[in-house]
């Protein structure tokens, strides 16, 4: 008994402490977006139109939450989203700047396969896509072999991330035209 109480233990630290890792890359990368002063946050409620563009851009009705949290700067946003891969999530940071993506980072990777979607040579080549009217992105995203899922993952939290920042953007304009 006392071993099981002991493994008990020993998991639940590394849980916590695996929980800690994921927070402080979340918030490394909305740091090192920002410099020196970083905007609070804010949020975006999820309205029964959202989420039905949502469900579309995502392929699936299953993304979770009322709320998206963001923070926001000028015509800069940054996003922390998640999607599954084959079975686990992948938490991706996305920083879209005048409806670009200026920067897109996975901050926790849980699949067993397709680890290489972390890597520059592939999250470059999201830098500086925008969304089409079709809700596509505009450059072409090359795959990886093996990896198909966690591309395809990846690819949606992109065209989400733009999507989200457009309807954050329209709110602005729309807010200052109206004073």
């Amino acid at each position: 008994m006392t071993g099981f109480i002991t493994l008990f233990v020993c998991a639940s630290f590394a849980t916590i402490a695996l929980a800690s890792d994921h927070f402080d890359e979340q918030q490394h990368f909305i740091d090192a977006s920002f410099g020196e002063t970083i905007p609070q946050s804010k949020t975006l409620w999820l309205t029964k139109d959202l989420k039905k563009d949502v469900a579309k851009i995502m392929g699936h009705k299953n993304f979770q939450g009322l709320r998206v949290r963001y923070h926001t700067e000028g015509a800069r946003t940054v996003w922390v989203l998640e999607e599954i891969g084959k079975y686990k999530p992948i938490t991706v940071g996305v920083s879209v700047n005048q409806g670009a993506i200026e920067k897109l980072r996975v901050l926790a990777y849980r699949e067993s396969h397709g680890w290489e979607v972390k890597q520059d040579f592939f999250t470059r080549q999201f830098i500086g896509a925008k969304l089409s009217k079709k809700w596509r992105l505009d450059e072409d995203i090359d795959g990886i072999s093996g990896a198909t899922l966690s591309v395809r993952a990846l690819n949606k939290l992109a065209r989400l991330a733009l999507y989200f920042d457009s309807v954050v953007q329209q709110s602005n304009t729309e807010a200052a035209t109206a004073k």
